[in-house]
This record gives structure tokens, sequence and C-alpha cells, in this order.
């Protein structure tokens, strides 16, 4: 089915596609691994095995279905990283719920459009965490939201009370609303973050993200010995699905560092539950890496992991190379988008050095995926850049009660991305932008990761993201934010200039040159480049 001159690749069939519900496939690994520990939350101090897991899970499911929730509503999170948070995960899928996440860094305006758009009867969150009072926010939306009947905050007496309605339902009569949903049936909504306008809301399946994390998982090796530190926020797919699932269908552990990313906490973490895979985006890790060279670094061991996921955006072959030394020797690169589960491709551990630093891997398991000319659909030939699409069990059932915008993204069955790609004659995949982050200057095609490469072989250069900005001779201008090692000498654009002559095309080298600390970041650690772009453009005065 694979075409050999076409941008075009089928996963392998095997392993098989799992068909039940995430309860099902839950209770199967208590069953077999209930004595192992199934999750760590450091800073809460707690430790549950399978076995104590599995009736944390089971209490809040017969409290849920007591408090009279029933299957098909929805059920907004809206919290950091904490046990309960995975606990709500597992339980309002065994209570035939459907889980909404909510993004920790909306606010009231955000929190309303959300509550209402996805007619949420419940909402899980927090009385605050650092300067956002959760509470003040969740009781000034409140009573705009007509399906919301209420809101409990974690570690209240609110918390605690509906537990106690646990006892009023027993667990065979959970059983039964358990068994009752089917694998295609909506388990799961999240939000994607619009660049413009309200978000939508991607709803997932058991069969897609179940198998999603399970094919991640085995990708990444895992067995019951396995013990995963995920820094990355639970509320993305990156947390739930990649850590939480891939973790619960595997019987591995799940060790939560912090709340929110520390890259101390996170290091803390792997060196005492002695982890064996470690997750982040690229910013994370170089995070923890600026902790490990510098003084006391060397007082954290690493010794113990030999995989993980990094994902988010490409892996600076520069970074890679300090997570090999270190001995992480299998760290996998994913590619996805919440859409879509939301892994598509993923560089397996044994893949060359340049696989997994120029390439975002291989069709997954039982999925389809092309690139595309963006206007007529048409597959190109290998080599030849163009939109990444993907087809398979992972793809969405739609955009929560918005057909029009579905029926724009999933042509048939092929899910838009708007990511540009190109597929090399082995299969791999490069991502090399985003159609609407690629700068065209001058009539020449510019993709921003071909210069951030290069950049990042400079000496100073810790971490670097290009951007266009307006330019009334050429449409666009390269424009590059660097951020410095420290004690590193001061960095104009005609020094980086210097720097790039001879090694980039004229055209591809940066006109602008902005020194910073730190990206505008989104809460998933992606980086904000429309942000970056109209921030540039104010301060160069290039608005007009």
């Amino acid at each position: 089915m694979t075409h050999p001159t076409l941008s075009h690749a089928v996963g392998e069939r095997q392993p098989a596609l799992l068909t039940d519900t995430i309860d099902a496939n839950l209770q199967r690994t208590i069953a077999r691994f209930g004595d192992r520990d199934a999750v760590v939350d450091c800073a809460a101090g707690v430790r549950l095995t399978y076995a104590a897991f599995g009736a944390e899970v089971d209490r809040l499911a017969r409290a849920l279905v007591a408090a009279g929730f029933r299957a098909g509503e929805r059920v907004g999170i809206w919290a950091p990283n904490r046990v309960e948070w995975v606990i709500v995960q597992y339980a309002t899928a065994r209570a035939g719920l459907i889980l909404v996440n909510i993004n920790p860094a909306y606010r009231t305006h955000e929190l309303e459009y959300v509550l209402k758009q996805a007619g949420i009867s419940l909402l899980v969150t927090v009385e605050a965490f650092k300067t956002s009072n959760y509470r003040a926010m969740a009781e000034q939306v409140q009573g705009s939201c007509p399906d919301l009947r209420a809101v409990v905050y974690l570690g209240t007496a609110s918390w605690t009370q509906l537990l106690d309605r646990a006892t009023e339902v027993t667990t065979a009569q959970v059983q039964a609303v358990a068994d009752a949903p089917k694998p295609d049936d909506p388990i799961n909504i999240q939000y994607t973050s619009g660049t413009t306008g309200f978000p939508k809301g991607a709803t997932l399946s058991h069969t897609n993200i179940l198998n999603n994390g399970y094919f991640v998982g085995e990708i990444c090796r895992y067995t019951e010995a396995d013990r995963i530190c995920i820094p990355v926020p639970f509320y993305h797919c990156f947390g739930m699905v990649m850590g939480n699932l891939a973790a619960t269908s595997h019987g591995a552990c799940m060790v939560i560092p912090a709340p929110a990313f520390d890259p101390a906490a996170t290091l803390a973490a792997v060196q005492q539950e002695r982890c064996t895979s470690l997750y982040g985006v690229p910013t994370m890790f170089i995070a923890q890496w600026a902790l490990l060279e510098g003084e006391g670094g060397a007082s954290y061991d690493l010794s113990t992991v030999r995989t993980g996921i990094m994902a988010g955006s490409p892996c600076p072959a520069e970074l890679m190379k300090k997570l090999i030394a270190a001995g992480i020797e299998e760290m996998t690169i994913c590619y996805g988008m919440t859409e879509t589960s939301p892994v598509s491709t993923q560089t397996h551990p044994d893949d060359s050095f340049d696989h997994k630093v120029g390439t975002v891997g291989r069709v997954g398991p039982h999925l389809e995926i092309r690139v595309a000319d963006p206007v007529t659909g048409e597959t190109l030939p290998r080599g030849t850049s163009g939109e990444f699409c993907t087809k398979g069990y992972s793809v969405m059932l739609g955009y929560w009660q918005e057909p029009e915008k579905t029926a724009d993204a999933v042509v048939d069955g092929w899910m838009r991305t708007g990511d540009l790609a190109v597929m090399d004659p082995d299969g791999y995949v490069r991502i090399t932008g985003r159609i609407k982050d690629m700068v065209i200057r001058g009539g020449e095609n510019i993709y921003p990761r071909e210069i951030e490469e290069f950049l990042y072989t400079h000496p100073d250069i810790v971490d670097a993201q290009v951007i266009g900005v307006p330019d009334p001779t050429y449409g666009e201008e390269i424009c590059a934010w660097v951020q410095l090692r420290p004690g590193a000498e001061p960095m104009t654009a005609q020094s980086l200039r210097h720097f790039c002559l001879g090694n980039l095309a004229h055209y591809k080298i940066p006109k602008y040159v902005r020194v910073v600390e730190e990206f505008p970041m989104t809460v998933t650690g992606k980086v904000r480049k429309v942000a970056m772009r109209e921030e540039s453009a104010r301060e160069l005065g290039l608005e007009g």
C-alpha cells in the first residue's frame, strides 16, 4: 500500500490494536500488577500501588455516580499536575463520563467559554496555585454556566464530601456503568490552543487515546519495570496520553515530580524514584542540563534513565549529544497534534543519531501519513515539502459541536495538520515548520527550523527561535531571538551575521537579533511565535 516514490507511508499492523475501553484496560493491569507502584506524587508525598490506585479510582467513580452524574456528561478538570488529576482521569472513564481538560493558564473569559461550549456539569479544580486564584475565577463565572451543577476543590471539604458519597453505590453497580461504553465512544475533550478566535474542543475516544498511549509505550519498550518521570502537563496529551496511558497500559509507574515544571524537582524525582524514562519538550531538557552543567549538577544521578520522549518541537543536535553523553541513548522523538491523540510519528530507540535530530521518525502502527499539496490535496513526491496529514485510529471524532470546523480539518479521513513536512526516501519525516510560520522573503520560501539548527552550533547560543517580520522591500525579513550562555559576550546583529556568512545563504541570514532570557511559551512548552512576531514588529517599528 505504501508507494515508494510518493510521500505516503503505512504503519505496521503489529502489535494489534487494543479493542477495549480505558477502564477495562486498567482493570487488567491492576489484576496483573496490583503490588507494583502505579503513581508517585513527589511533591505530595503520595505513593500508590496499582491495587491502591484502582481502589481510589473506584471510590471516586462510585461517588460520581452517587452524586447523579450520568454517562456522557462532561466533567472538567482545571488543575496543575497532582495525583488527584490522574485519579479523576481514570474515574471519569470508569463512570462513563467525558473528561474535559482545561488549561491551567486559562482565565475567566476562556474558562467560561469552555464550561459553556462543552456543557460541563462538574468542575474539579484547586483553590489556588502560584499566582492564580482558581476559586475566585470559578465563582465569577459559575452563575452564567447553566449546565454547571457543582464545583469541587481538591484538598478541601467539598472534595471530601464528594468522596464520602461513594458508600451509596457498590463497586458492582459502577462496574455495570463501566462496561456500557464502547471503545469508539467519546471519553475526552481537549481544547486546542487556537491563535485566533476561541479554541476548539478535539473530541477523543477510548480507541483514540488508549491505543496512542499504548503504541508510544511499545516503541519506548516499556514493561512493568519502567518508571516514567512526567514533568509535562496532564491537561495536554503529552501528559495524560503519552505519559499516563502509556504507563497504565504497560503496568509502568507514573512519577509526578512537581505540580508544574521545575527542572531541579524533575532531576531530583528521577534520582529518588530511579526513573527509567524522562519526558519533556526541548526547552525543559535545556533547563535541566543547564542545572546539571552548573555548580552542584554532578549531585544528580540520571544513570537509571534509558529512554524517554522529547516532543513539542524538534530536538537540537547539540542537546541530543548531551543526552547520549549522559547515557540516555534510547530517547525517542515524537510528532503529532491533539486532534490525532496525539502521536503520528516517532523515532525508535535504535534509530541513528541523524534520524533522531533531523527527523520526527516514521509512521506509527496502524496509521497512514502523507505529505500533500496544501491547495490541491495531491500527494507529493518524496523529498518535496507539503502539508503533513494523518489517517487512522488516532484521528479525533471531531471538534465538539462544531461540524463545519471538523469538515475543514478532516478530509476523507485525513487530518490536515497545518504543518510543513518532507518525507525522506526511507520514510522518515522532517517537520520544516508551520505553514503559517514559513517566512517568504523576496519570493524565497525560508523554513525557520533550518536557521535555528545552524544557530545552535554557535558556542554562546543556548537556544534560538527564528521568525519573519514585515519588510517594505522584501515582504518579510529574518529576526532571530537567542538565549545566551551565562557569561557570554554581548551579541549584535552584525556579530551574528558574521558567524552566518559562508554557512547560510545570504537571504537566510537574520537581519535582526534579539537577546532574551526566555521565549513566550504556551503551558505545554511550545514557543509562541505569533507573540514573538507581534512583539518584534512593535519594537522595530514595523507594525504598519
